[in-house]
């Protein structure tokens, strides 16, 4: 078995990996490494939790620490660019652990803050800057800093800056780096608009394509409750109010709806707070430390809102709605069962959704485990008839399912 040890990685770097308890690389991490060292582009589909940030993290301070090219002000020697604040702020953490014994100076810059300690951080010189869009271009703007001597170039979480509506802040950065660079792209997922992305950045680049870890979901037992979508809160509230319920991540899939998910728990005296791409980064790093630390037992999260936040010791994930995207679910799921813990995944699921389960299933190769024993059991939601998802689409929506018509010609 390959150990981080094996990898031509400088001393300081190896000391910084065994005092933070790392051995064993992950698929990513073994097939990464060598590459990045290597100096090839690289295009890594992979998800949270598949240990990426150390993939390029540890490959990049390695080559920084052997090239010692002199540092300028305002000019960063890698740009790693991130969705949102809170992936900024990880994986600036992870690179301050992994560089604790190497000389290089690592900042971040985001939105919804002061800018004035960030600037600070750009006059004192930045080996590695970690950025979300919108600040970048912001700070840019204002000349407080220039990309024109950056080396590395690193594109994170992909698709959600798709998702995000983050494209066109994109296309105004690539511009400002220089032509001649090192690039390493990395998304979950590939649409067309960022499989056109990645060919327009990378050149003759490695691919890696690496799933979240099986022992994962083994470890989560993954079960469906029918029920009636009028009772559909009623039953999330029975749920939650089980004192085994101790951290329990809900999933929805509008922003509207996690607001009156958390506000129906409240009411019902069940601590929970929601997060979602209209709330502020402010609010939504105080509802992440509410509850990671406890303060709250329930978080209620869109998709997108939640990508690349890893939280430890979360015992149930629970799918108020299923998405019409079956992958979403797979990457839902893998936020319980970590570091060794069992998990448990309910999905509740109307007549309607009944295409959205089937469509997970096939992907999973498994049928999942109906618990009957629940007050809002639904025998009609139980035994509808499963019809195509962009009808089911529909349907959940409130709209009248699409008919092709013929054009007449006139």
């Amino acid at each position: 078995m390959l150990k981080f040890t094996d990898f031509n990685l400088i001393d300081p770097i190896q000391k910084a990996i065994k005092e933070a308890g790392y051995e064993t690389p992950t698929p990513i991490q073994e097939r990464a490494i060598p590459l990045v060292l290597a100096g090839h582009d690289l295009l890594g589909i992979a998800q949270t939790g598949t240990g990426k940030t150390a993939a390029f993290c540890l490959p990049i301070l390695n080559i920084l620490h052997l090239r010692r090219v002199r540092q300028e002000p305002r000019c960063p020697r890698v740009l790693v660019l991130t969705p949102t604040r809170e992936l900024a702020i990880q994986i600036h953490e992870n690179l301050v652990c992994y560089g604790h014994f190497l000389p290089q100076k690592y900042a971040v810059i985001f939105g919804g803050v002061g800018q004035g300690r960030q600037v600070q951080s750009l006059r004192n010189g930045t080996d590695v800057l970690v950025a979300t869009p919108g600040r970048l271009l912001d700070l840019i703007q204002q000349r407080h800093l220039r990309l024109d001597k950056t080396e590395i170039f690193v594109l994170d979480e992909a698709d959600r800056m798709l998702d995000m509506g983050f494209m066109r802040d994109i296309k105004k950065i690539l511009p400002l780096l220089p032509r001649q660079r090192h690039n390493l792209f990395f998304s979950a997922t590939m649409p067309n608009e960022i499989q056109v992305l990645a060919s327009k950045i990378l050149v003759n680049p490695k691919k890696i394509e690496v799933t979240p870890p099986a022992t994962t979901v083994k470890r989560t037992r993954q079960m469906v409750m029918f029920v009636d979508k009028k009772d559909k809160l009623n039953l999330l509230v029975h749920l939650l109010k089980n004192k085994n319920y101790h951290k329990s991540l809900v999933f929805v899939e509008m922003k509207h709806v996690a607001n009156r998910v958390a506000e129906k728990l409240e009411t019902n005296g069940i601590a929970a707070t929601a997060i979602h791409g209209n709330k502020s980064q402010g609010a939504r790093q105080r509802a992440l430390q509410d509850f990671t630390q406890g303060r709250v037992k329930v978080m209620v999260a869109t998709d997108i809102a939640s990508r690349g936040i890893d939280i430890d010791g979360i015992t149930h994930v629970i799918n108020f709605e299923l998405s019409n995207v079956a992958e979403n679910y797979v990457h839902r799921i893998g936020r319980t069962a970590r570091a060794g813990a069992d998990g448990i995944a309910i999905s509740l699921v109307t007549g309607e959704e009944k295409s959205y389960l089937a469509n997970i299933e096939r992907i999973i190769k498994q049928e999942l485990e109906v618990i009957r024993d629940q007050p809002y059991h639904s025998e009609s939601a139980t035994r509808a008839k499963v019809i195509g998802v962009g009808k089911a689409k529909a349907l959940i929506e409130g709209r009248r399912p699409f008919k092709k018509r013929h054009l007449s010609g006139r």
